[in-house]
């Protein structure tokens, strides 16, 4: 496990920015309670849900959807499960 850098938090919030409201309110409370203590494989978990489109990723946060091919990895799941709790 690495620690992220100031420089690595930094480029995960830009990332993490995201045109539905909603997706960011969820993504900013997740992140303000877990991002000092993520792994690298979440850190991956999270860019491949930042590669989805909001509705889709909209969609797998407020569990209307549940991951599906290659989204579909404990990490990512472990991932929706956090962020769906906040």
């Amino acid at each position: 496990m690495s620690v992220l850098t100031d420089r690595d938090r930094v480029r995960l919030r830009w990332r993490a920015r995201r045109g539905l409201l909603e997706n960011d309110l969820i993504i900013t409370r997740y992140l303000d309670a877990y991002e000092l203590g993520l792994t690298d494989v979440e850190v991956g978990a999270l860019t491949v849900l930042f590669e989805l489109g909001d509705n889709e990723l909209l969609d797998l946060l407020l569990a209307r959807t549940e991951p599906e091919g290659a989204l579909d990895t404990p990490t990512v799941r472990a991932v929706l499960a956090q962020m769906r709790a906040l």
